[in-house]
């Protein structure tokens, strides 16, 4: 490649975008776009929107709808790739954007993200910020510190006929900078004011400030509005806007994005510039000026923590009373918890192999640290609820109303318990001690253990979170394990599991409908094979009495299935699926039990391991873990 010629090329590609002019042609430019001189709220919402949104309704996604219920989540093409299990959250931000673009109360109030260490509000705040970068440069007025509108430019008085004639509104008026050079350099000109296109920067802090937290005995309000440039005090007055330098987060997130880090940890007199910056959309001005025009986006976040504290304040009203607060918990869904610890991962250097369920079992340990207690079911039952599956009970889906559970586990549900951040470190350590460049759900468990027994927390808590590990999810791994043995056992599994299927509903629909069966091979007709069913219904605990009552629940599941132009298997109903699997893994039980256990194997047990070991491998097993789990098994699974 010839890098030289790459660079100039990029280089002229980025000064052709560039634009240099006078208010005159930039008015033209308005007059074709009136878009162009969009106020900052709605630049972000027209980011966000441009990505895409799509509409996930509850009729149409079995899954929204055991998770939300009836209600209807749109997930934006802006997070999608980036955040999961907090679809509810997004759609609040969202909303306030929304709102604020069309010039609603919101777009003159703080944006305030409050939730636990590790759910993700810094992350979502850095995705808008990368955004604007990459957004379209904006049209501002050259040599403006502060980036502003060149429709400042138009006095009060012509403003109606302006708006008239481009079709907009003109908010704002010129920061002291611009007014001063207006009145002195270009006479009163206007028209003949330069005008630039200036792009945003997080590193140049060009329409992007941020605000750490300072130490309250140590504040400077020059962080937020600029300073007196001392130097140049010998030259001019102190009212000269010369001597400004507007270099304060306001000054520099103007036309873009303000970001208040840890914002409750200032002292309060440092916050009530926010006042003003909201409701009056005015800064102060170094020294004696005047107030400063101020268009952007006000984004804080805290832990909760710090937000208890500054709300319990009745002297801080003022400002609790400009903030949208939108809480950010941890995720609860089981499925999106994986995606976010996959995402990280993909994001690293490590090349260890990772075995089936291992990024599962520490997502599942997260979640369940999460979780309220509950009064209605246990635990992994609830987790399994928030993921949206089925949970089958006594032959019949168990119909747990999850809006129920929500309710009685309170608004604060997923503000506590462990982090992410805790989750990933766990994983890394897991990797990083790996010998043999490969991490299994039971070396997961392993690490999770030591992390636990390091951390500082009560000692109940510490106790409690043991007793997930060691307990909850171990068992839950075994009924996952055993199934997963049982599949490699079964090369055709899914064969034999539709042929059961299919062999049931026919069996079922004749017994129902009262009619007699065909054989295939001889043609003659047979009565339903009591037998053969009541093998299946058993294996969920369906009694006697109860049999006609679950026959007739599955006919009518998969007549349903069939009108509504869906594909017809084995795991269409899940009780019946369930039972299936479950027919399947007890045919097969106890010559897995007796081939694992056994140190030294005949030909025909050394060629069914082999085999089941070839299965595991092409499910995802490398031959490492496959030996440390089946050794596990073994200890484990089919105790004598």
């Amino acid at each position: 490649m010839d890098f030289k010629k790459f660079i100039e090329t990029d280089r002229e590609n980025c000064n052709k975008k560039k634009f240099e002019g006078t208010f005159l042609e930039y008015l033209e430019i308005v007059k074709k776009d009136p878009d162009i001189s969009k106020l900052s709220h709605k630049r972000v919402h027209d980011m966000i929107v441009k990505r895409g949104i799509e509409e996930l309704k509850a009729e149409e996604n079995p899954r929204i709808r055991k998770i939300y219920g009836n209600d209807s989540i749109r997930r934006y093409g802006f997070f999608k790739d980036e955040f999961y299990g907090i679809d509810k959250v997004i759609m609040k931000l969202c909303n306030y954007f929304k709102s604020a673009a069309m010039k609603g109360e919101e777009a003159r109030q703080v944006l305030y993200l409050v939730g636990p260490v590790g759910a993700g509000k810094s992350s979502l705040v850095e995705s808008i910020k990368s955004a604007l970068e990459e957004c379209e440069p904006v049209y501002s007025l050259k040599g403006c510190p502060m980036h502003e509108e060149p429709l400042h430019l138009i006095p009060k008085h012509l403003r109606p006929k302006f708006e008239e004639l481009l079709g907009i509104q003109i908010e704002g008026d010129l920061c002291p900078v611009c007014k001063y050079r207006l009145t002195n350099e270009f006479k009163g000109k206007y028209e003949e004011f330069p005008i630039e296109t200036t792009d945003f920067s997080i590193r140049s802090r060009k329409g992007i400030g941020v605000v750490p937290p300072v130490d309250p005995n140590n504040q400077d309000t020059s962080i937020l509005n600029g300073s007196i440039d001392i130097s140049k005090m010998d030259l001019y007055s102190e009212d000269d806007p010369r001597i400004f330098s507007l270099n304060g987060a306001f000054n520099v997130g103007n036309r873009g994005l303000v970001e208040f880090i840890e914002v409750f940890k200032n002292d309060v007199e440092y916050l009530h510039t926010i006042i003003t910056a909201t409701q009056e959309k005015s800064v102060p001005s170094p020294g004696k000026g005047s107030m400063i025009y101020f268009d952007g986006v006000i984004l804080a976040h805290s832990n909760e923590a710090e937000w208890n504290k500054f709300k319990s304040d009745h002297t801080n009203e003022a400002i609790l009373d400009r903030i949208v607060k939108v809480e950010v918990p941890y995720c609860l869904e089981l499925d999106e918890e994986i995606k976010i610890y996959k995402k990280i991962l993909n994001r690293s250097n490590f090349k260890a192999h990772i075995a089936p369920h291992t990024i599962e079992t520490a997502a599942m340990f997260a979640i369940l640290s999460r979780l309220a207690f509950s009064s209605k079911v246990d635990l992994i039952t609830k987790l399994k609820i928030y993921n949206g599956e089925e949970i089958v009970e006594k032959g019949t889906t168990k119909r747990i109303d999850i809006l129920e559970l929500r309710e009685e586990a309170g608004q604060y549900e997923g503000m506590k318990g462990i982090s992410t951040r805790f989750i990933v470190k766990v994983i890394d350590n897991a990797l990083s001690d790996s010998e043999y460049d490969c991490i299994n759900p039971l070396s997961i468990m392993e690490s999770l253990i030591k992390s636990v027994k390091e951390m500082d927390i009560a000692a109940d808590d510490k106790k409690r979170y043991l007793g997930f590990i060691q307990d909850t999810i171990r068992k839950e791994y075994n009924k996952i394990l055993e199934k997963e043995i049982t599949k490699a056992f079964i090369v055709s599994f899914r064969e034999q599991a539709e042929s059961l299927f299919n062999n049931y509903i026919d069996n079922a629909e004749a017994y129902v409908n009262k009619n007699k069966i065909k054989d295939s091979s001889t043609g003659e007709e047979l009565n339903p094979d009591e037998e053969f069913m009541r093998s299946i219904e058993e294996q969920i605990g369906v009694y006697d009495a109860s049999a006609k009552g679950f026959r007739s629940d599955v006919t009518s599941y998969m007549f349903y299935i069939i009108r509504k132009g869906e594909t017809l298997d084995y795991t269409s109903y899940e009780p019946l699926k369930d039972a299936i699997e479950k027919k399947l893994i007890a045919s097969v039980k106890d010559l897995s039990r007796i081939i694992t256990k056994s140190k030294v194997r005949n030909e025909e047990q050394a060629e069914k391991y082999n085999s089941m070991v070839d299965e595991m491998q092409k499910s995802g097993y490398c031959l490492h873990c496959c030996d440390v789990i089946l050794k596990y098994a073994a200890n484990n699974l089919w105790k004598d």
